[in-house]
């Protein structure tokens, strides 16, 4: 009997080492949960990494702005603590990339609106706004049913507060809320088409006043090469800045003709030599690094800018296709999928230009400017800053 009972002792003893294995191999998980962040302490906690959960309130579309029904792409979400949350401050704008956009991504998912999900990866601005980018996981968190029913659709009525830095009067697009592919373009067209032109002599204080530098305001910041630079050092010679055609004005054999040849929207300061490096290249991926313009690459027919100016291309790209229907003497311009377009009135490469419109969404710089141009220089804005998803929603 004696050795039957250390036997049940034994048992016993065993019994309670393996709930403590069991015990200690479960401690890294609630480890874990400890880390996870709410939305406001990744708000808070911009620069680090972490693990976040929150309820999908809706589509960012710019610093100010998420839509909660048509959602135009499948490239970002918002979340917030509560699935009622209608205050872009009190949000989380999230970046989709490409591995995740089927499974996640709004407009393939509007099902998501209103669900609880964990996301994990840097914690960093998107949309000059407090974000995560370039996530490493997504995953439904284990939760219940929202507190409260989302709301469903954005105001109808345009905001009547003055607007902020890099904000405006949503009135200006009133005739085109709510079109979509050429409809909206056409009505973007008639929108942009009247404004002020300027000579291409004058673009050159244009660009002193639209590119200055925000931290010396005797400088330009130089585009592609990033460079800041005494603005009185403009012409043609070398270590001189230029103004450069974004859209090539070959395409279109326009020249520096007042119009398209002398847009202050498509039109940037840059480096001389840079300037002549890329030529009238059309936009694509890869190639070689460019000599003065660091994260610049190019080959034989195409060029890929920096990472901080891809969609700053794309969208001043997006522009010119609608502001210029050939209704006005010049040329119909137009994307399209290629490289190599030479003279022809075509720009590419379309669909790498939705991508760069998607992973580089305006900052405040963009946004500035685009406003000095509204309010000083020729009257009308570029709707691809005010509103990167109308790029997809004609484009896509």
């Amino acid at each position: 009997m004696k050795f039957t009972r250390l036997g049940r002792w034994k048992s016993l003893a065993a019994l309670v080492g393996v709930t403590a294995t069991v015990l200690a191999l479960q401690a890294p998980t609630a480890a874990v949960a400890a880390d996870q962040l709410t939305v406001a302490e990744a708000i808070a906690q911009q620069g680090s990494t972490g693990t976040v959960q929150g309820w999908v309130v809706g589509q960012p579309t710019a610093t100010n702005r998420v839509v909660r029904s048509g959602f135009p792409s499948d490239y970002a979400l918002a979340l917030a603590d509560s699935a009622a949350e209608t205050d872009p401050t009190d949000m989380l704008y999230v970046q989709i990339t490409a591995s995740f956009r089927s499974e996640y991504g709004l407009r393939s998912n509007p099902d998501l609106l209103g669900t609880s999900l964990e996301v994990t990866g840097p914690l960093r601005s998107y949309f000059s706004h407090a974000g995560l980018t370039s996530p490493t996981g997504f995953s439904p968190a284990d939760g219940s049913e929202p507190p409260t029913d989302p709301p469903t659709d954005p105001p109808t009525d345009p905001p009547t507060d003055p607007p902020a830095d890099g904000d405006y009067d949503e009135t200006y697009y009133r005739s085109a809320i709510g079109l979509s592919g050429d409809a909206l373009k056409d009505e973007l067209h008639e929108i942009i088409d009247d404004h002020t032109a300027v000579s291409y002599s004058q673009v050159w204080d244009a660009l002193k006043q639209t590119d200055e530098d925000p931290a010396n305001s005797s400088n330009v910041r130089l585009f592609y090469s990033g460079r800041s630079q005494s603005k009185d050092s403009n012409g043609g010679g070398s270590g001189q800045w230029n103004r450069e055609h974004v859209w090539a004005k070959s395409h279109g054999d326009f020249g520096n003709a007042t119009g398209p040849g002398t847009d202050v929207h498509h039109l940037r300061p840059t480096d001389v030599s840079v300037n002549s490096a890329r030529g009238n290249k059309d936009f694509d991926n890869g190639g070689s690094p460019v000599a003065g313009a660091p994260g610049n690459l190019t080959d034989d027919d195409s060029w890929e800018p920096a990472d901080e100016v891809k969609g700053d291309v794309a969208r001043m790209v997006f522009y010119m296709a609608v502001r210029y229907e050939g209704d006005d003497s010049f040329a119909d311009l137009e994307l399209n999928d290629r490289v190599s377009n030479g003279s022809n009135p075509y720009m590419g490469r379309q669909s790498v230009l939705l991508e760069w419109n998607a992973e580089d969404p305006p900052d405040a710089f963009e946004q500035r400017r685009n406003q000095l141009i509204y309010d000083e220089i020729q009257g009308n804005r570029n709707p691809f800053i005010d509103h990167p998803e109308w790029a997809d929603s004609i484009w896509g």
